[in-house]
């Protein structure tokens, strides 16, 4: 399914907007956008309630048509997207918020809360609870285009960059019988890792004829692995911004402005000290792994049309100063 943007309609009595004067992407959004879905492309229609929630009633109707055979269900909600919109019941349940856009958005992710008790719920009643694996996991840390500075608290940047704040999101993956609830693991992973993983789980092998990023995590998900964990590079690459993180250490490096940022995550998580100017031969050393890895892989397909700036330690809606660190974001 695909949404238009819209979670109800802008002047609906069931929904609480908080619009973002400060982003001129914002109003673009509300200006275009529509309450509105479509199936595999098809025509526009109206949902029936809030988007959320006609999202989760759609995954609840797919577990029970394919109850009796395999399945693979991918939830992507567009909470807690901007626009900002909240429905009016869980606006109101948080009357606690004192932040009327803090409360919309705790609302919407309330919201989405629930929606996970339901597809858990409806796995449980169709009697799948046991045999199923669930992953939750978010594409990136909350943006800094919704002017709410603690949304990523204790780490620095926001959605569109590569410091923790943009790139650490929850993972949480759930399997009765096979992984021990409350089992934590302080390796890193990637959503790359998914594919591997969820084929391993299945007993497939997985495609010979391309190269496969990601690892399979079931063995130390589930304390079966005979050895530690490998380490590995985890890359992300967007236009001329380039990160990777290798053995604690993370480099970033990007054309505008050109300049280098390399910190150590075991000893500084919130990346308060940039150490690239004490360290040269780790900002080679990393730069070369990144460099040998872009080396194999294709041009995008979408070239980045624009740029935009992004401040690492403030909203949009704070005003920015020549002091400030930046990134100019290829979108």
């Amino acid at each position: 399914m695909l949404e238009s943007g819209l979670f109800l309609p802008e002047d609906s009595p069931d929904v609480v907007n908080a619009k973002l004067p400060f982003d001129p992407f914002d109003q673009f959004l509300w200006a275009r956008m529509q309450y509105a879905t479509s199936y595999n492309g098809g025509e526009w229609f109206e949902p029936e309630g809030y988007l959320t929630d006609f999202y989760t009633d759609e995954a609840v109707k797919a577990i029970e048509a394919n109850r009796n055979r395999p399945f693979f269900l991918y939830l992507a909600h567009w909470a807690v997207h901007t626009p900002l919109q909240a429905s009016r019941a869980d606006y109101d349940a948080l009357s606690e918020i004192e932040n009327e856009r803090e409360r919309v958005y705790a609302a919407m992710i309330r919201a989405l809360d629930r929606s996970v008790g339901r597809v858990m719920e409806a796995l449980k009643q169709n009697g799948l609870e046991e045999n199923t694996i669930v992953i939750f996991s978010s594409d990136n840390g909350g943006p800094g285009y919704i002017g709410i500075p603690d949304v990523n608290k204790p780490y620095r940047g926001w959605k569109l960059t590569y410091f923790e704040g943009g790139i650490r999101v929850p993972f949480f993956v759930r399997w009765p019988g096979k992984i021990e609830p409350g089992t934590e693991q302080d390796m890193p992973v990637a959503h790359l890792d998914i594919f591997p993983t969820l084929v391993a789980a299945a007993g497939a092998p997985l495609p010979a004829d391309r190269v496969i990023d990601g690892i399979d995590i079931l063995p130390y998900a589930t304390d079966t692995a005979n050895e530690p964990a490998p380490e590995r590079p985890i890359f992300w690459r967007d236009g001329h911004y380039h990160a990777v993180r290798m053995n604690g250490w993370k480099l970033q490096y990007l054309a505008r402005p050109d300049k280098v940022w390399l910190f150590n995550l075991n000893e500084d998580p919130t990346e308060q000290h940039n150490l690239a100017k004490e360290n040269p031969e780790k900002v080679a050393e990393l730069k070369a792994l990144i460099e040998a890895h872009d080396a194999t892989q294709r041009e995008p397909l979408f070239p980045a049309v624009a740029e935009m700036p992004v401040t690492i330690d403030k909203t949009l809606e704070e005003e920015a100063t020549p002091e400030d660190e930046y990134i100019y974001w290829p979108g």
